[in-house]
């Protein structure tokens, strides 16, 4: 399994970029002078932002110390960050003292593993919380596992496999499970939550911090508390180590506290039943997910990152910039979000913003490539959202940006400015409404530009295929001044619904197989769960193999579960598997199940190493206790030989159906529908500026209900209006009307325009065949009829009456034939046709 593309890294060429020639220089007067190492150069200070870190003495040895001090020293040798302390004749290990490269080489050398960067002594010292320059230590680890890698992706030492190992053997035993109405919740845990931590642990708190156990809703606070609470062993709750060992917000003594909420953890615990496991069942062995083997989310193309947000931090006001290139643009959250456990942010109407200044970054580096990407990790909340509603954005105001991906609806949106756009980065680029690519759930989303291909989009790894309106052209006209936001415009309006779990902003434009690369990594942090079942296979060391994260705050993914021995020697063929499904402390999932009807065999498509793939679903299982105590494990009803009966209960009947008053057969086609299905019928994308406006003043006047009986005549005439709208941005548009109705002569006057039923029939049928969804024909003078549907006769009729009308013109007719096609196309667009379903 490739971790990383071993490609020179870009974000450690701008963060030092003129180290190398500096090396190169040096290295050759060095050898001009003998070689003997002992000439001493002023070195440039390369990481900008840095604290003034300047290096001072012998030119490195070899390419292995250049290396070190182009992706380590560099960055790491100021005086706020570890030059404060690992100095010469200071704190050992001295691995950034200035006196002498080579020397702070071999000891920072110790410090480091470069075929598994994130696991390097440099970096799980800081994750503890040393020293960290930022307020957050996670997000100090994550920068300097970046550097590291960087190193590791230059000299080929990044570690591109994932060892399997034989996990914990646990035996399923009995267990508690959170009651889901909280039980004593109330009288135990919930009155020390409520009285001292309601400060900030509170949405009502003066300054409000996820999560909020504390909140004055009591299932709220106990939805949140859950997974702080360890119902098998209270004085391992996080609540009870907080206190009792690092002293968190104690309102006594913090000993004397901790013991406190340890024993009203063990009050709440002693009211909860143990679930004990059924003895009948075939079950493999159990697993906390702690007991996998993490499958790295490493693997992503980041060479160009500029700006780089993993959301690991899980609480306080800021998502780091981790991406190393200075300066970081941290991001400031505001108004409603919520940190997820699984990385990731929901915005909930809140922001995420970066300075002015730090967000030049963006402008200094995209207008120097003159190309871009944009890849995002989002959930998007529904698909009613409009604007577009700013998912990502690098802009001034309302109508002024340098970028924008942004959701209008069922589609994704991107404006860029450029030479051959406005300032608003419009005609914008937007996925086709019918495709629906935005769907309320985790998507990966990347826009892309450079100056030959313009605007492109991708979804989950596709290309949308969706035509940019604006030449390609330069970003000479962006803005230094602009803010990145995430979440809304900068001025607060705009607001985008959703979960971010990661955001890059490349300073290229990646290619497809790249961006096919990242999808296919994923997003956040997985495991290997291996459920040991040899016991009932008779193969050694056989296991059922899923990889598993936590989806979200409420819930685990479970996918791609497969057959595997870790014996290559052994031979599992003949091995029947029937009626899988997951259990949790002790109980099967209540949902989640679909493996339940699975019925396979092991054959010769196995393959010793890798095992063989059982199914291709995956499914979500309820979060109980947390992702540090749930203990999971699998049932079968066959395993081998050992089989297991199911009884399925037997379902309740369902309840005598009421007897409700007659309902109409006929309904309304509710607002969004209606925008939709004009959108459809003629081609225009609702994301045109001219629809939009109209769109925002009549769409509240619009049907919000199905029911014909609150039929209004307000809403005929809010439907008018925008059918006349549709009708006049797809006339006005020389290449939507020609393909819409081809062959008829718009420039003909309104005397011979429509002098025969043929000409009119090339405006009517058109439109009819796009309403009502069959083609017309023609077999014996008359149109086909569909079984449901207005009289084509009277439609026509009427439509025919509506062109005799408009033919009497006296005097200047003027632009008369353009006129009457979008009148007649109103007629038919505002009609019953469209509003009544």
């Amino acid at each position: 399994m490739a971790f990383r593309k071993t490609s020179g890294s870009y974000r450690a060429f701008f963060r030092a970029s003129s180290s190398l020639g500096i090396f190169l220089a040096a290295t050759i007067l060095s050898a001009c002078s003998g070689g003997s190492g002992q000439e001493t150069e002023e070195q440039p200070n390369t990481n900008p932002g840095s604290g003034g870190a300047s290096y001072s003495g012998p030119a490195p040895e070899t390419e292995d110390v250049q290396q070190y001090k182009f992706y380590i020293w560099d960055n790491l040798a100021a005086d706020n960050r570890c030059g404060g302390c690992h100095i010469e004749n200071n704190q050992s290990p001295r691995f950034v003292r200035g006196d002498d490269i080579n020397i702070a080489y071999n000891e920072g050398r110790e410090l480091i593993n470069l075929s598994q960067p994130a696991e390097s002594r440099l970096v799980t010292k800081v994750a503890s919380g040393h020293n960290c320059w930022l307020a957050s230590a996670s997000a100090c680890a994550e920068i300097i596992t970046n550097y590291i890698e960087d190193w590791a992706q230059a000299s080929g030492s990044l570690k591109n496999t994932i060892q399997l190992t034989e996990p914990v053997e646990r035996t399923v035993g009995e267990s508690k499970s959170f009651p889901a109405d909280g039980g004593n919740f109330s009288t135990t845990v919930y009155p020390l939550l409520r009285n001292y931590c309601a400060s900030c642990h509170s949405e009502d708190a003066g300054t409000a911090q996820q999560p909020y156990f504390a909140s004055e809703d009591i299932n709220q606070a106990y939805e949140a508390a859950k997974s702080r609470m360890n119902l098998d062993n209270p004085a391992a709750s996080r609540f009870t180590v907080r206190l009792g060992e690092e002293f968190h917000n104690c309102w006594s003594d913090c000993e004397d506290d901790a013991v406190e909420m340890t024993a009203a953890i063990q009050a709440f615990a002693d009211a909860i039943p143990l679930t004990a496991v059924d003895p009948d069942w075939v079950i493999s062995k159990a697993l906390l997910m702690t007991d996998g083997v993490v499958a790295s989310s490493g693997g992503r193309i980041e060479n160009n990152a500029i700006a780089l947000y993993e959301f690991k931090t899980g609480s306080g006001t800021t998502a780091f910039d981790t991406s190393g290139v200075n300066p970081a643009i941290d991001l400031t959250l505001t108004g409603d979000y919520e940190w997820l456990d699984s990385w990731g942010v929901q915005l909930k109407g809140g922001k995420a913003q970066g300075a002015t200044a730090t967000s030049r970054k963006l402008y200094d580096t995209l207008t120097a490539t003159g190309e871009y990407t944009i890849e995002a990790w989002v959930a998007p909340a529904n698909v009613s959202q409009e604007g577009p509603a700013r998912i990502v954005s690098y802009s001034g105001g309302n109508d002024i940006r340098n970028f924008t991906l942004g959701q209008v609806e069922y589609s994704y949106t991107f404006q860029n400015r450029s030479d051959s756009t406005d300032a608003d980065g419009m005609p914008m680029l937007a996925t086709e409404d019918a495709a629906q690519r935005v769907q309320a759930t985790l998507q990966h989303v990347v826009a892309t530009y450079d100056p030959i291909d313009g605007r492109k989009l991708y979804v989950n790894g596709e290309y949308t295929g969706d035509a940019d309106p604006a030449e390609a052209d330069l970003l000479s006209t962006w803005d230094d001044t602009f803010a990145l936001v995430l979440g809304s415009e900068v001025s607060g309006d705009n607001v985008w619904e959703g979960s971010v779990r990661l955001l890059a902003i490349h300073s290229r434009a990646l290619s497809p197989e790249d961006i096919l690369t990242n999808y296919e990594v994923g997003v956040g942090q997985k495991y290997l769960l291996l459920f040991k079942v040899e016991e009932h296979t008779g193969i050694p060391k056989s296991y059922v193999m899923f990889t598993v994260q936590q989806f979200d705050n409420y819930g685990y993914l479970f996918s791609e579960p497969t057959f595997i021995s870790l014996d290559e020697n052994a031979d599992p063929t003949g091995i029947a598997i029937e009626g899988m499904r997951i259990g949790i402390n002790g109980r099967e999932a209540e949902v989640g199940q679909v493996w339940a009807k699975l019925s396979t065999t092991i054959d010769d498509s196995y393959v010793p190493g890798a095992g063989q793939k059982l199914s291709r679903l995956g499914t979500i299982v309820t979060l109980d206790k947390g992702p540090d105590y749930d203990e999971f494990f699998l049932t079968f009803e066959r395993l081998g030989s050992a089989t297991f009966s199911r009884v399925e209960p037997t379902p309740t009947p369902p309840a005598e159906p009421a007897d409700l008053d007659p309902q109409p057969r006929i309904g309304l086609r509710r607002f969004e529908q209606i925008h939709a299905t004009l959108s459809k019928a003629t081609g225009v994308s609702r994301a045109h500026p001219d629809v939009l406006d109209t769109w925002e003043t009549i769409k509240r006047q619009l049907p919000v209900e199905s029911d014909i009986r609150g039929f209004l005549a307000a809403q005929q005439m809010g439907i008018t209006q925008l059918a006349v709208k549709y009708c006049s941005v797809l006339v006005d548009s020389s290449s939507l009307r020609s393909s819409y109705f081809p062959g008829f002569d718009f420039s003909a006057p309104i005397g011979s325009a429509f002098d025969t039923a043929a000409k009119r029939a090339q405006i009517i049928d058109p439109l009819i065949e796009h309403l009502l969804g069959h083609e017309m024909t023609w077999p014996d003078g008359n149109h086909s009829q569909l079984a449901v549907a207005p009289d084509l006769t009277e439609v026509e009729t009427e439509l025919n009456n509506l062109i005799d009308k408009m033919e009497n013109c006296s005097g200047d007719c003027g632009n008369r034939t353009e006129t009457t096609v979008k009148a007649v196309c109103a007629a038919a667009m505002g009609s019953a046709m469209t509003l009544i379903h």
